[in-house]
């Protein structure tokens, strides 16, 4: 064989490794419900933050923590924690993509996505 068939065929097993690992380390849309029954499984849950319970933060006992209720897409409501501080804004999103795993009865997030409200309405700003 000459080298550049060799180089071709090592090439080629790279991309099919790189295709495989991309597609089995993908996480998936869920809810709560789904991500309870795979506790180790990482999942993207989509909801809506629970604005009648406040978000608990306190950055004396551990900044990189606060911990909030969510509803997701089904309306099941569960406890989040997030290993962040709390997200700017938060209050003020209209939807929350949380990504982590279900611990118990609680949901860990490590990443957290919010959509926040537009600025603009019909190409007009907001007053």
């Amino acid at each position: 064989m000459k080298k550049i068939h060799i180089l071709g065929i090592v090439v080629i097993a790279v991309a099919i490794g790189v295709i495989f690992t991309s597609l089995q380390s993908s996480a998936t849309y869920s809810d709560f419900t789904e991500a309870g029954a795979n506790p180790e499984t990482e999942y993207h849950v989509v909801g809506k933050l629970n604005k009648t319970v406040p978000v608990q933060y306190d950055p004396k006992i551990n900044a990189d923590q606060c911990s909030f209720m969510m509803y997701d897409n089904k309306g099941i409501e569960k406890k989040v924690i997030l290993h962040k501080s709390v997200p700017q804004d938060i209050q003020k999103s209209e939807q929350i993509v949380l990504i982590g795993k279900m611990n118990g009865d609680v949901f860990e997030a490590e990443e957290i996505l919010m959509k926040c409200p537009s600025k603009y309405n019909d190409g007009k700003p907001k007053v």
